[in-house]
Parts: structure tokens; sequence; C-alpha cells
């Protein structure tokens, strides 16, 4: 337990310590060393005049990474220059060179560009960003400034990227809607089509036997709950589930036990009444 006291407490001590810069200053001199411009960079607000270098400048950037609050100098565990066009989405990250003691110092001389530097053929600013992480401290990103570069040919077309550009939209084309015949033909083809019905039934009445005694109170019964268990059959077909049916099915099998066999015992009785 009580080993566990100084890493809490380093942990803790570590969450709440913060870094900051110390005179951070950019300078802007042509290719001869001569000062066209020299700046002190605000961490509270980006300065509202853009850095503008020619094809020969070159920029200096210098500050040191300090702890907020004991001032000493520290070396992050990472540190880059990130460079972005907003309009374009392009941009590049440079990593810095930062001591010991937390000086750094970067320079971007336009006569050899870093590869890392974007694309500029329509002549945009670049938004310069400082990013500083440290597992020991909480990390820090700050806007330094607006960077005007001379205008460079357009990024190169990777050879993968036709696949990933949008595709024209799908449009569905739906057959069009079936003409209906004209009703005379319509009720020309229902009439030849319910004819063997008409006559077969037609037939069937006549040769058919005529069951007697069919709505007596002994066998309608009978007869009804033959007719719930098709009705049943029909329901489950538009509705119910298996589940049902067998339920709704076995409730029914009791009226028609009994219901069937007090017709069986009223015609056996007429049958034996005959004799």
């Amino acid at each position: 337990m009580f080993s566990l006291l100084p890493v809490l407490l380093l942990a803790v001590s570590a969450q709440a310590s913060k870094l900051t810069l110390q005179s951070p200053r950019f300078v802007v001199s042509d290719s001869t060393g001569s000062q066209l411009r020299s700046e002190p960079v605000s961490l509270v607000h980006k300065s509202s005049t853009p850095v503008e270098l020619s094809k020969t400048d070159i920029l200096k950037l210098t500050f040191q990474v300090i702890e907020k609050e004991s001032g000493k100098g520290v070396q992050p565990h990472q540190t880059f220059i990130r460079f972005y066009d907003e309009k374009s989405n392009e941009e590049g990250i440079q990593p810095v060179r930062v001591s010991a003691g937390g000086k750094a110092k970067f320079d971007l001389n336009m006569n050899k560009p870093p590869l890392s530097l974007p694309p500029t053929p329509t002549g945009n600013p670049l938004k310069v960003t400082l990013l500083i992480g440290s597992p020991l401290h909480d990390p820090i990103s700050i806007e330094l400034f607006d960077l005007i570069l001379p205008r460079s040919q357009a990024a190169p077309e990777h050879p993968g990227e036709a696949s990933y550009r949008p595709l024209p939209p799908i449009e569905h084309t739906f057959r069009p809607d079936h003409k209906l015949p004209p009703r005379p033909i319509s009720l020309v083809s229902a009439v030849l089509t319910l004819a063997p019905w008409v006559v077969l039934l037609s037939l069937w009445s006549q040769v058919a036997p005529r069951p007697a005694r069919l709505f007596s109170p002994s066998i309608l019964p009978f007869i009804l709950s033959l007719g719930a268990f098709e009705g049943l059959l029909f329901w489950y077909w538009v509705d119910l589930k298996l589940g049902q049916v067998l339920l709704y099915g076995a409730i029914l099998t009791i009226p028609t036990v009994f219901a069937g066999k007090t017709a069986l015992a009223s015609i056996g009785s007429r049958r034996l009444g005959k004799k």
C-alpha cells in the first residue's frame, strides 16, 4: 500500500503540470542574411499579418519549451510544425528537434523547401501550428501565424485516387405499369374461367347424394365444429403462427369430439330404428 503512494503522487503531479513557450520569435531574412521581418510570437492570439516568403527567403523560428509552474526547460516527446491549407485540405507535418534544455530552432529555406511542405498552386495562405506532446505533461497546440509561400505546382495525382472519387448517382429505371385490357375482354375471360365450375356444380347437384337430417340439432354442432377448423386453417394462412394454431386447435378438439360422438350416436340410432 505504501509503495503505491509515491506512484500516485507522481501521476497526480504529472497530470497537473503544463507546458508553455518562452521567448518564441520568428525572423524572416533574405538570401544575403538581411532581416526583413522579426517579431515575437503571441501564445494567445495569432498574428494578424501573414508572413510572406519569396523564393529566396529564409524563415527562422526559435522558442524554448518550459514547465509553466517551475519555469524549467523540458524536452518534450514529440514536437511538430503543421502546415495546413484550409481550401485544399492539404497539410504537411515537419518534426522539430528540441534540446535537453527545451530550446528549439526551425529553419525554412525556400531554396530547399522540405518535402513535407504542402503544395501551394493557388497561393492560399498556410496555417502554421505548433504541436507539442509529452507523456508527462498536457499536450499543447499553438497557432503561430499564416504563411504565404510562392506558387508551386499542384500535387501529383495518386494512381489509385480515381478509384476513391465519388461515383455518379445510380438512377433506377422501372418498367412501366402493365396496361389493363378493356373491360369487355376481362369480363369474357372471367365468364370462360367460371363456366366449367358452374357446369360442374350443376351436374354434381344432380348426382350427389342428399344427406338427411344435416341440420338436425344432433348433427349441426358437429358440422359447425368442422367449419371452425376450416376457418382456423384459413386464419393461420392469413395471420396466425403455428403455436397459436396448435393451441386453438386443441381447444376446438374438445367440443368437436363430443359433437361428433353425439352425431354418430344419432345416426346409429336412426339406422337401428329403420332395421
